[in-house]
């Protein structure tokens, strides 16, 4: 696999870019998990065989295909060959799918895009929950996102921060680290309509009143794209958390969410069955 990887990418013309691109979950390469998974179902299906460790070689059904110049050779080609539909149907049987499979896709991105919307979904909830809170449960949910994150030293000296400062236009001060080396000023808005540029302009005075050098501003919604331009062309800086941000935040730290099932995804260690 180390020497296939590199060819094919050659025979495809694949850019640096592409090689290097990840699957979702971000723990190998796109190029690499596609790879691993055409070698194991053209060796399912017969194609290829694996006379010892880390060789893999063509066989006699595999040099028909070949010679029959198939357009493509993709998983509905290879449920002609009783072994490979024998394989796939045991596999259905032991894993109990709880998504349609797609033919398009290797297990792992099946698996990774079934996360995602479950994520997206989980945090289309979250948001609908924080709109129907208070503006005091929103000050504290903000307090509890940063400290889980690591800011505000602990909880206690966090919430005495956040909400209280009230100073044209700030809404809280924060210990960046739990030493309190810097100070992190907060802008917190429970709004539905996008944040516009002259609230991250009113912000920034703020900061440069104070001589603060970091700030944080944090909505429900969303922020016009003036907002961001002006804010990421600023000097000192200033952090945009928009809702759907935020909502991601709760759920990396959990906050809000709890754990209903884990599992583990394990593959092949190839390097232990190569030869020395």
């Amino acid at each position: 696999m180390p020497e296939l990887v590199p060819f094919i990418c050659e025979q495809f013309n694949l850019t640096e870019e592409e090689q290097k691109e990840l699957t979702p979950s971000g723990n190998q390469t796109i190029i690499r998990n596609r790879l691993g998974w055409a070698r194991t179902y053209m060796k399912k299906a017969g194609l290829i065989e694996h006379p010892k460790r880390g060789v893999f070689r063509i066989t006699g059904r595999g040099k028909q295909v070949l010679g029959e110049k198939p357009d493509r050779i993709d998983v509905k080609y290879l449920e002609q060959f009783p072994e490979f539909v024998e394989f796939r149907n045991t596999r259905r049987a032991k894993e109990q799918p709880v998504v349609p499979e797609d033919d398009t896709k290797t297990p792992e991105e099946a698996l990774d895009t079934a996360y995602e919307q479950m994520r997206a979904s989980l945090e289309a909830e979250i948001l609908a929950a924080v709109y129907a809170g208070t503006p005091e449960f929103f000050e504290h949910l903000v307090v509890d996102v940063l400290v889980h994150m690591g800011y505000g030293g602990n909880r206690k000296d966090a919430g005495r921060a956040v909400g209280k400062s009230g100073d044209g236009g700030i809404d809280g001060i924060i210990k960046e680290d739990k030493l309190g080396l810097d100070t992190i000023f907060i802008q917190a808005k429970k709004w539905d309509k996008p944040v516009p540029r002259p609230e991250i302009q009113k912000f920034a005075g703020a900061l440069q009143g104070v001589r603060a050098r970091k700030g944080v501003f944090i909505t429900t919604s969303a922020f016009s794209d003036g907002a961001v331009e002006y804010a990421r062309n600023l000097e000192n800086k200033i952090v945009l958390i928009d809702g759907k941000m935020l909502a991601g935040l709760m759920i990396d730290h959990n906050v809000g969410v709890s754990a209903v099932a884990t599992y583990e995804v394990k593959r092949l260690d190839s390097d232990y069955f190569e030869d020395d």
